[in-house]
């Protein structure tokens, strides 16, 4: 145990590190938004870190770093592209702002409520593939691989979620509108369902293990984030005064987990 806690503080040195020096970054930029591409990075590199310093299953490992370089992959450079495209995040700026008004500057505010919070909170979100590497048995049973397939699931449902919702904001015609075609008919964030789906897909992979089972506030925050705090509040406040027939979209549609529309 004591060398479990030793490979977690080190790895969380290290995700503080790399976000320290990314808010360098952010200081001669002037805008922190790019961290939302980061933050899957950051995760990928916790589970790259701990392959050479964990004895875990080779087929375990193997499936928990590749499935979560799938996801950060393609995640992260989607959000990085977004960030090229749209520019300053205005969730970050009004954040940033509000600390302005408090007294705290550019510099402090990013930092202590930016930066460290998400090199915090990949390191919580990311232990499944940290701790599921260490135990060397059992090898991965029908559980593992059931839920190495539902993280695939989830890769999948969410780049796909991705993919819509971006052809549908290319569109001009669509400027203003609701996006409720495809998956955003059934969910009104299938993108943060899929994200679920696969972290809690990697969790049961990491659970067969004795360690790996520890592992579950990692998913249960992570979960919680897109559901109840920085997710869908966020993305969702004052959307019904910007998006005409936003009300309606939520009256008919699930919030999280895809199900067929209600009717109105």
């Amino acid at each position: 145990m004591t060398d479990v806690l030793i490979l977690l503080a080190m790895n969380l040195a290290l995700v503080l590190a790399v976000m320290a020096a990314l808010w360098t970054v952010a200081l001669r930029l002037k805008d922190v938004s790019f961290i939302d591409a980061v933050w899957p990075m950051a995760m990928l590199l916790l589970a790259v870190a701990t392959w050479p310093r964990a004895d875990g299953d080779a087929t375990r490992k193997i499936l928990l770093v590749g499935l979560c370089a799938a996801w950060a992959l393609r995640l992260g450079g989607h959000l990085y592209l977004r960030w090229r495209g749209h520019g300053e995040d205005r969730r970050y700026k009004a954040l940033l702002e509000g600390q302005a008004e408090k007294g705290r500057g550019f510099a402090v505010a990013s930092l202590l409520f930016v930066f460290l919070p998400q090199g915090a909170f990949a390191w919580l979100n990311s232990l499944p593939v940290q701790l599921g590497q260490i135990d060397p048995t059992p090898p991965v049973g029908w559980i593992g691989w059931a839920g190495a397939a539902l993280a695939a699931f989830g890769i999948v449902f969410e780049a796909v979620a991705d993919a819509q919702l971006s052809a549908f904001r290319k569109d001009a015609a669509n400027k203003g509108q609701v996006m409720d075609r495809g998956l955003w008919r059934w969910s009104r964030h299938p993108n943060y369902f899929g994200e679920a789906c696969t972290w809690w897909g990697l969790y049961v992979l990491a659970a067969e293990t004795a360690t790996g089972a520890w592992a579950v506030a990692g998913p249960i925050f992570l979960t919680f984030t897109l559901t109840r705090w920085s997710g869908i509040g966020l993305t969702e406040k004052g959307m019904s005064e910007s998006r005409p027939g936003y009300a309606d979209y939520v009256c008919r549609t699930s919030a999280f987990i895809p199900l067929p529309p209600r009717k109105a």
